[in-house]
């Protein structure tokens, strides 16, 4: 399934499993996307979203290691640049500040993806 308001879209992944990040990967570039980084780590993300100019999108995996992203989804707001989040806990569980985030739950289906990126992209679905 892929959407033509979402092609084209420089995303950044923030996943600390391997296996999952490659799976995010492959269905957004199926999607179109275009993923500009991965980071697996709190700094490896700070770093990320402060080193790439061009970025439209970044999905953040709400716990990475024990680590929580919300200082990169802040970085991320103050920023402009829109953040899905991704967690196997529910939406109930993020940050007051961060609860109105589109939020894909774990296991990844494709069509929430895409409905969370037309939403954080403020676009509208084919």
């Amino acid at each position: 399934m892929a959407s033509e308001g979402i092609a084209g879209a420089r995303i950044l992944i923030v996943e600390d499993e391997a296996m999952i990040a490659m799976l995010l990967e492959d269905m957004l570039e199926e999607m179109g996307c275009r993923v500009v980084a991965t980071a697996g780590t709190l700094d490896e993300a700070m770093a990320a979203v402060g080193a790439e100019p061009a970025l439209d999108l970044a999905i953040l995996d709400v716990n990475l290691g024990g680590a929580e992203t919300y200082p990169v989804a802040d970085l991320l707001r103050r920023r402009g640049i829109p953040y899905i989040f991704s967690t196997g806990y529910g939406v109930g569980t993020l940050h007051p500040d961060h609860q109105d985030r589109p939020t894909l739950s774990k296991p990844f289906v494709e069509s929430e993806l895409l409905r969370c990126l037309d939403q954080a992209l403020g676009r509208t679905p084919l």
